[in-house]
């Protein structure tokens, strides 16, 4: 398992945009990430809510955070790519919007398929973001490729 002080540090270092805009992981295990981000005056628009762009990036690191713990776990070299993204929001994003991706058993047979065969794997994740009171604000269905490299 990564740890969360750890992933915060490569928040910081890899994706400095995401770290200024506020995301953060809120909870992770095998099973689910969450993360979630507060609506504040850096990440808003024009139309005084949670910019759909900075909704994303919290949107992905749910999904991805799945994928590199478990190739972390698995301690495999693999070829991890974002090849698609959908998103479709239903309420304006304001205060705390939560993002949880809870498919790590989906995310661990994908893995152990593409080491299996060899060859590459494709397969969506999804991140529902709730806010504070537990309405649904937005949808992103997230299509990931993986392939063990050499």
């Amino acid at each position: 398992m990564i740890f969360l002080s750890k992933v915060h540090g490569y928040l910081l270092l890899k994706l400095p945009a995401a770290y200024l805009c506020g995301v953060r992981v809120a909870h992770m295990s095998s099973d689910e990430v969450r993360t979630k981000v507060r609506h504040r005056w850096i990440n808003q628009n024009p139309f005084r809510s949670l910019f759909w762009a900075v909704q994303g990036m919290a949107a992905e690191l749910a999904t991805g955070l799945l994928i590199l713990n478990e190739v972390h776990r698995e301690a495999v070299s693999m070829a991890t790519l974002l090849i698609g993204v959908q998103g479709s929001f239903t309420k304006k994003a304001r205060g705390t919007i939560y993002f949880t991706c809870d498919a790590g058993l989906k995310v661990q047979e994908h893995i152990k398929k593409a080491l299996a065969s060899g060859g590459g794997e494709v397969f969506d994740l999804v991140a529902r973001g709730v806010d504070e009171q537990g309405d649904q604000v937005a949808e992103f269905i997230f299509t990931w490729s993986l392939k063990k490299r050499g």
